[in-house]
């Protein structure tokens, strides 16, 4: 399930938790790292667990390396497609007889295979042939539909009291996580491993469609989804950031099974696989049930080839989006990824920007000018691994234009540029900025889902303890650095949405 559109993204979650905002970073930082415990088995698969008997239930996050960025060109849209097909129930959950489903599930990728190789003809296909291999592949999906039981995976753990079961794939990985009542932890463990090992890929062609309607709602009928993608399509040339989570439509109706499986086998590895277990547990008897069900997975050979660097923009870059929709307006500017201390500066300068109604965006445009609905930035889209965007949306007010709120977006960014920052707003931001992510921690869910991102992008969970380290470093005069370093017009690209009538 992906959530990259253009108001979802402009959404920052927040949990209030007073009893974490006044404790001192250091004394937080300390408490952390004594309390996670991480280890790895011996087919390389890395467990973070940490014990909270705040209530008799457990958080799982299972983080795969494993994203749009490892897509081969023309498969794009394959690794949320493998998401799908993760639900589909394995060899042992939802078959009602296995060795009946597999030899009808080879006969339906056999068929589906030829009217792909057909359909791909284009105009020079045999429309006979379509015709006779469509009704053929209807079919055989309807005689597989007797062979097997929908969702059990979703009835499994939604019969067993499961909260928060859901799962997104991102530019740099994919995610699968669940909460559960603490005497359930082998059950999750048995459904999890066996997902890991035995995945079924039931009803690949209808969920294949459904992905490809999902696309033309979110962003070919969408105007705002249009704009994002296209402007990551523009800011990125080289780097796979480019492509759309969702894929390309040229390539989403011609993904294979035979592909999927490939994509699954290479980067749904142990080695390749990050797990946090936050909640009521006893941590002997969990990495015991961890090592049972997941311990004789085989590790795989990772291919370690290099992701295409993008190359410094050396101009602007600019596009325009005709629809019959309210105006929209998106500037990205290329910058560094975690851990580089510019990426934490970076974090700051989008507190002070647009964190709240004291923020100087909205200060100045939504407040006192009144020339924007709203306004809002993001630091690090699409990804995180890679150097990637910080991004400011705006919507104007009617009947301001987007060009009237782009130029007073540039002046609130050349004050930053030309006058320091006061020691009170900057202290009150970086308290603000540390509040906000102790609040993350407060629940098992989100400090399973921290310490397993945290994991699997930068390669030490401890990164949260020194993202709050970090943020105590940052200077007026870093955040005037950085922004006459990155935030520049040779460096940015603007998408303007304007309304074709």
């Amino acid at each position: 399930m992906v959530n990259k559109s253009f108001d979802s993204i402009l959404i920052q979650v927040s949990v209030s938790i007073l009893l974490f905002i006044s404790i001192p970073s250091v004394a937080f930082s300390y408490e952390l790292e004594k309390r996670v415990l991480s280890y790895t088995l011996k087919n390389g698969l890395k467990i973070l667990m940490m014990e909270r008997h705040l209530s008799p239930t457990i958080s799982f996050y299972i983080r795969h390396r494993v994203g749009a960025i490892d897509e081969d060109d023309g498969r794009t849209g394959t690794a949320h497609l493998l998401e799908h097909m993760m639900f589909k129930g394995t060899k042992t959950i939802g078959t009602k007889n296995y060795n009946k489903e597999d030899k009808i599930l080879r006969l339906i990728a056999k068929t589906g295979k030829n009217l792909d190789a057909e359909r791909m003809k284009g105009k020079y296909a045999n429309k006979s042939s379509i015709d006779s291999l469509t009704k053929r592949l209807e079919v055989l999906q309807q005689e597989h539909k007797k062979l097997f039981v929908e969702n059990e995976i979703d009835r499994l753990y939604t019969e067993n009291g499961a909260d928060h079961m859901n799962a997104t794939t991102g530019q740099d990985l994919t995610t699968f996580h669940v909460s559960l009542p603490s005497n359930r932890i082998e059950l999750w463990a048995r459904i999890e491993a066996d997902r890991m090992t035995n995945p079924v890929f039931r009803e690949f062609y209808s969920e294949r469609n459904v992905i490809i309607e999902e696309r033309k709602q979110r962003v070919d009928s969408d105007p705002q989804g249009q704009l994002y993608e296209q402007i990551l399509a523009t800011a990125y040339i080289a780097h796979p950031y480019r492509r759309p989570i969702l894929g390309w439509p040229s390539d989403l109706q011609f993904l294979s099974i035979e592909y999927t499986a490939a994509f699954f086998k290479k980067y749904y590895a142990p080695n390749n696989t990050v797990i946090a277990i936050v909640g009521d547990i006893d941590p002997a008897m969990t990495i015991k049930i961890v090592t049972k069900y997941f311990g004789s997975i085989p590790r795989r050979n990772l291919d370690s080839a290099p992701i295409t660097e993008e190359p410094p923009q050396k101009g602007e870059r600019r596009i325009n989006i005709l629809a019959d929709a309210n105006p929209k307006l998106i500037i990205a500017y290329h910058k560094p990824a975690m851990p580089d201390f510019d990426d934490l500066v970076f974090d700051v300068i989008e507190c002070i920007l647009s964190k709240g109604r004291t923020s100087r965006f909205y200060k100045s445009l939504v407040e006192e000018k009144t020339i924007a609905e709203s306004i809002q930035t993001a630091n690090g889209v699409p990804g995180a691994k890679y150097p990637n965007l910080f991004v400011i949306f705006a919507k104007p007010r009617h009947p301001h234009s987007s060009a009237e709120v782009e130029m007073s977006i540039y002046d609130e960014i050349e004050h930053l540029k030309s006058r320091a920052v006061s020691k009170r707003d900057l202290d009150k931001t970086k308290n603000q900025l540390k509040a906000d992510f102790i609040r993350s921690l407060e629940t098992n869910s989100g400090l399973a889902n921290i310490l397993s991102y945290f994991e699997i992008i930068t390669g030490d969970y401890h990164y949260i303890t020194d993202h709050i380290k970090i943020i105590e470093k940052v200077t007026p005069e870093d955040i005037m650095r950085v922004t006459k370093k990155y935030l520049i017009p040779e460096n940015r690209t603007v998408a303007n949405l304007a309304n074709k009538n």
